[in-house]
């Protein structure tokens, strides 16, 4: 069976569900594709700034149905104990991707999208179409997006750059019940690594971590790495001991790259992780992939329309658009990430910002954005 939508999306997380939500709006036929069913719990920091709330609510997405958690302070403890604390600049809000991917995809289900559950096994492009096929069907549409996340499948097929390099980072995320401060999002250091601990609906905390693979390897298992590794950040041992989890079992996902990538790769427009991920420690990485998601949409519509002529104009402007919004902040965000890898680096830097907390505040505006304007 072959279907032929406008738009082709790969991959339904934010970025992917968010395209399809205004892409749909203003009337395209849109097919996404995504392997996983909906509702379902996926490694990550569940922290969004409110710089995408006004893109939201013209996508017809009031989360405030999702009863999420209203964040304003953000805290930094290194190993030794030393505290930074400032107030977010503009604020976020804690919302688990079990509960937002599932309410964007039956958004998305209502504007008429076509949602397939299926694993894409291969792409081409010829005369100025793609073919895509999976084990059921094959697609054909002149443009595509790609949404499928930080690592898959399809860049091999695509033969990307990054995926033929081993990546040292493992992330490691649960739910918890327990005592945290619902205002607060947390960022804990230790050997090798760095925690977010926020709150998301239902007074639930969320505690995601990434981790050296080479430090985690050493211990038989999750637990007593935490326990050897993570506890002794003695704020974090006391979160961990006070709270109970509420999964049988961590998630985890290895091999995570933060390599730079390239935001169209086989005249794929890439949005989200795809296209380039920034450390979790940034605290950043849902309202960058909603955002890219708006930047992708409105070239794609003036492309389909005619407003821009060729396809080699449409890439450029995607990769400028990308570059203008995303470029600092992922630098910023290697640079910081590579910086707090040092313990002595760490020591001084948040003896310095517990000082100055104007630098803290100045540290998190390197990595977040304005709040998006709708024309």
């Amino acid at each position: 069976m072959r279907t032929n939508p406008d738009v082709l999306i790969i991959g339904g997380g934010l970025a992917g569900l968010a395209s399809a939500l205004h892409l749909s709006k203003k009337g395209l036929r849109v097919t996404l594709i995504e392997k996983n069913t909906y509702p379902k719990h996926k490694v990550c920091g569940e922290y969004i700034s409110n710089e995408i709330l006004p893109y939201l609510f013209w996508l017809d997405i009031d989360v405030r149905e999702l009863h999420p958690t209203s964040i304003s302070n953000f805290e930094f403890v290194a190993q030794n104990g030393k505290t930074a604390k400032t107030k977010l600049p503009l604020g976020g809000f804690g919302v688990s991707r079990y509960e937002l991917d599932h309410f964007l995809f039956k958004k998305a289900v209502d504007n008429g999208c076509t949602i397939i559950t299926e694993n894409v096994t291969t792409i081409s492009f010829e005369n100025d179409i793609f073919t895509v096929t999976t084990s059921e069907e094959i697609f054909s549409a002149k443009i595509i997006l790609g949404a499928y996340g930080k690592r898959s499948n399809i860049d091999q097929v695509l033969s990307r750059d990054f995926i033929s390099k081993k990546s040292p980072w493992l992330a490691i995320k649960a739910h918890y019940k327990g005592k945290f401060d619902e205002s607060l999002v947390g960022l804990y250091n230790f050997q090798g690594g760095y925690c977010g601990v926020s709150k998301v609906e239902n007074d639930v905390i969320n505690i995601c971590y990434l981790a050296d693979f080479e430090t985690f390897k050493k211990y038989k298992n999750i637990e007593e790495y935490q326990k050897s590794v993570l506890y002794k950040n003695k704020k974090l041992k006391a979160i961990f001991e006070n709270s109970t989890s509420l999964f049988e079992k961590p998630l985890t996902i290895s091999q995570i790259s933060f390599d730079k990538k390239e935001c169209v790769e086989n005249h794929i427009l890439m949005i989200g992780d795809t296209a380039g991920l920034i450390h979790p420690m940034c605290g950043n990485g849902m309202a960058m992939a909603i955002h890219s998601a708006k930047i992708a949409a409105e070239l794609v519509l003036d492309f389909y329309y005619g407003k821009i002529e060729t396809r080699n104009e449409f890439e450029k402007k995607y990769i400028k658009e990308w570059k203008k919004h995303f470029s600092k902040r992922l630098f910023f965000g290697r640079l910081l990430s590579n910086a707090l890898t040092h313990k002595n680096l760490t020591h001084i830097m948040t003896t310095i910002a517990a000082s100055i907390p104007a630098l803290l505040s100045f540290i998190i505006k390197q990595t977040h954005g304005r709040p998006i304007t709708i024309e």
